[in-house]
């Protein structure tokens, strides 16, 4: 009994390992085919499900799959540090519960079956999708082994994996029509920057004090309050203005009376400066979290897709 309540506390601690609610960052590789059938209202759903959303899946799947391999790598990496940390103490490899050859073993797994679903994938794009996800490992080693300790350069490798994931999306579904536009990598690009300035922030306000979140994270000593402050409105700006641009662009498509597709920045801004309010507070220290906890936030999240459908529905039934 009790070899199997260990068993059963380590397939626990490594699900925990794998950090599966990051999974919801998938969300990007998403992206491009969402907009894309957004854009080709009237194509039938058995056709919309086999060339663009099954394949957007699959590569969601497999950049889940290949990044949380890369937290294991991390938090092997980062344990001592972790171990500071009032929240990152009580992951499996800080607290003991899984040990580095463990995790090793782990990470090997996860690569492993991100291969193998790269399998599912028609051969017309899987090595596309493959090359997306090695460069995508390759920024998230980069970012492991150094460039996560250089002041401003550890946002922007954050951000390049992100930007990456909406390739990843669009390599996948690329025979359906599918390309990441200008304004979507843009846009990908600031919010990820603004994601990731906003946890720094975050955990100076969760921590108490510079000293202390340069404890956890070394990278915290080149950074300041106010400069952080800055990164963080600076960066949310650029999103909305990416944003108000790209609807603007849409207005001939969304003009019914007026362009409905602006009706969606009331609850992309709101989202946005909840976040920073959130953060400042210190309420959380981690974006992720904040969406998946915060109910205003999904709500204004909700909305946000529910007004897009809306637009897309009325300017298809108006065309």
């Amino acid at each position: 009994m009790t070899d199997l309540s260990a068993s059963r506390s380590l397939a626990w601690s490594l699900l925990r390992l794998a950090r599966p609610h990051q999974w919801a960052k998938g969300v990007f590789v998403m992206l491009g085919p969402l907009y894309h059938l957004a854009d080709e209202p009237d194509t039938t759903w058995d056709l919309a499900w086999g060339t663009v959303v099954l394949p957007a899946l699959l590569a969601a799947c497999v950049f889940g799959l290949a990044s949380s391999a890369g937290y294991v790598v991390n938090d092997i990496r980062d344990a001592s540090r972790d171990r500071l940390h009032p929240r990152k103490c009580r992951r499996p490899i800080a607290s003991g519960a899984v040990s580095a050859g463990q995790g090793l073993v782990f990470a090997a797994v996860l690569l492993a079956g991100a291969v193998a679903l790269l399998f599912a994938l028609d051969a017309s794009v899987r090595w596309w999708v493959a090359l997306c996800v090695a460069v995508y490992l390759l920024n998230v080693n980069l970012y492991s082994f150094g460039l996560k300790r250089v002041v401003v350069a550890d946002v922007m490798c954050l951000a390049i994996g992100f930007v990456i994931r909406v390739i990843g999306g669009c390599a996948a579904t690329y025979p359906a029509g599918v390309y990441p536009s200008t304004w979507i990598l843009i846009c990908t690009f600031f919010l990820a920057m603004f994601l990731a300035f906003g946890k720094r922030l975050g955990e100076r306000r969760v921590m108490g004090d510079a000293d202390a979140a340069t404890s956890a994270r070394a990278v915290q000593s080149a950074y300041t309050d106010e400069m952080l402050r800055m990164f963080v409105v600076v960066t949310a700006v650029g999103v909305l203005f990416t944003y108000a641009v790209y609807t603007q662009n849409q207005e001939q498509r969304f003009l019914v009376g007026f362009n409905l597709l602006w009706l969606t920045m009331i609850p992309a801004t709101y989202a946005m400066l909840r976040c920073i309010v959130l953060v400042e507070r210190g309420e959380y220290d981690d974006p992720t979290e904040l969406a998946l906890h915060d109910r205003a936030f999904q709500l204004a999240a909700a909305v946000f897709a529910a007004l897009t459908v809306f637009a897309v529905v009325v300017a298809g039934l108006s065309a």
